[in-house]
């Protein structure tokens, strides 16, 4: 066959790896745009119709795919398996990395031209509920044959309307060889890492560093908790997700149209801990970044950084050896947590836009299902991007987070659910963000109330905003 020119493209946007993984925090919610094309308003009858298109195109090999992604530290990994594929297929792959923390906006406004991507994102139900007009229906495709099961896939009734590409954990990693230098003191409270299984050991520990930050040559016991667009999802999001997962699992219940904040003491604790033991002065954090805090571990310059399994590659073959990384769960004083594990989960769920020409959709379903089954593909994915895909042929991941979070789950340690894609958008987060950073600044009772306001009736005021 002979080749047709390739067309990858990158946003500028991408000018860091070191933002983060799951990064930009999983799609900023809202509405999706009214219109995008002519095709927008289809009847059951046309959407037959475009199942019946896609089967014509896969006969005559044509069509072409644009994949909107959502990650920008594997962007370049994007681009280069897309280039592969074009070469080996000649159908051309475009690939287009949105800005950390602008994903949804970018998605908008993609959506809004003639040449709309044919492969998108979305972060959960949630983001599901904004755009599952657009999404085409996986049930029938391959790609979804070879899923593991349905635990991974988002559906509207009977429609696969989603499908998580990567699995992915985050909690606290840390620096070994820094850590065995702190119990090795003589007045250190906790002796072992096997000691340091709940909140009330994790500050023992992260006191004692700080108080003997000069004798271990580091600059605190966390890396800094910046809260620039490019690290404050770690807090307003991730760590969120800790009072989040607590409150729902006593409760019995996976999502809410309100939150108690039964467990914002625990969210208190820990944050205070993060800000008070760390690399830098509280009132600095508005203008750290998450580049800032990948170097201060990665130089060895800290002990802890929260983080996840995304974030490996940006802190290996620095000055912490592979032999000295490790990853605890973040502990937050709940009761029980002894037995808790890492925070693992998915907020990166493929879509295709059903209102793409038949033969783009085509040609869009066999590269999704070349990335998960092709030797390549499950190559690519698992040792350059680091992921864990739930698919049938998925390799082995060589990321050491990643097989931390399977030795935990071995023993029998509870992972931690992903209930943060139940937020009900991104301005209730920035609204969290607002109030921590405010917090940080100066940390009085007045501005946690605000932290608190902002965590209990920001969840009531955006999920009646977002549900009517």
């Amino acid at each position: 066959m002979k080749k047709k020119l390739i067309s990858v493209l990158l946003s500028a946007a991408m000018a860091t790896t070191m933002l983060a993984g799951c990064g930009s925090t999983a799609a900023d919610t809202g509405a999706a745009p009214a219109e995008t094309k002519a095709t927008e308003e289809k009847t059951e009858a046309a959407d037959t119709e475009a199942e019946t298109g896609t089967e014509e195109a896969a006969a005559t090999g044509e069509g072409k795919v644009y994949y909107l992604n959502f990650k920008p530290e594997q962007a370049d990994d994007w681009v280069d398996l897309a280039a592969e594929y074009t070469a080996e297929t000649g159908v051309p792959v475009t690939v287009v990395t949105a800005a950390s923390g602008t994903y949804e906006s970018t998605l908008k406004s993609e959506m809004a031209k003639t040449e709309a991507p044919t492969l998108f994102q979305v972060n959960g139900p949630v983001g599901l509920a904004s755009w599952k007009d657009y999404c085409y229906d996986l049930k029938d495709s391959e790609v979804y044959k070879n899923v593991l099961s349905d635990d991974y896939v988002l559906k509207d009734g009977d429609a696969v309307q989603g499908i998580a590409y990567v699995i992915e954990t985050y909690g606290l990693i840390y620096n070994k060889a820094l850590l065995n230098d702190y119990f090795a003191l003589d007045d250190a409270e906790i002796k072992s890492i096997d000691e340091l299984n709940n909140f009330e050991a994790l500050k023992k520990v992260a006191d004692g560093i700080q108080a003997h930050k000069d004798d271990l040559g580091v600059e605190g016991a966390f890396a800094s908790a910046g809260f620039d667009s490019s690290s404050d999802w770690r807090f307003k999001t991730h760590l969120a997700n800790l009072p989040l997962y607590y409150e729902y699992k006593a409760d019995g219940i996976t999502s809410s149209p309100a939150i108690k904040g039964t467990y914002l003491d625990n969210y208190k604790q820990i944050f205070d801990l993060y800000i008070t033991d760390s690399t830098c002065d509280p009132a600095l954090l508005s203008g750290k970044t998450g580049e800032d805090a990948a170097s201060e571990f990665a130089l060895g310059e800290a002990v802890f950084y929260q983080n996840g399994t995304w974030a490996y590659n940006d802190i290996k073959d620095n000055e912490v050896a592979d032999e000295d990384l490790g990853m605890l769960p973040i502990y937050i004083g709940a009761e029980g947590e002894e037995n808790q594990g890492l925070c693992t989960g998915s907020e990166n769920y493929w879509c295709v836009n059903k209102n793409a020409d038949p033969a783009d959709i085509q040609a869009t379903l066999d590269f999704m299902n070349w990335c998960v089954t092709s030797e390549l593909g499950t190559k690519t994915m698992a040792d350059e991007m680091g992921f864990v895909i739930p698919f049938k042929g998925a390799q082995e991941s060589k990321n050491l987070f990643v097989k931390q979070d399977a030795e935990y789950t071995a023993e029998g340690k509870t992972p931690v659910s992903w209930n943060f894609t139940t937020m009900p958008s991104e301005e209730w987060k920035n609204g969290v963000g607002q109030a921590l950073t405010a917090y940080a600044a100066d940390q009085t009772d007045a501005n946690w109330a605000g932290v608190v306001s902002a965590f209990v009736d920001g969840w009531a005021t955006e999920y009646q905003m977002a549900n009517g």
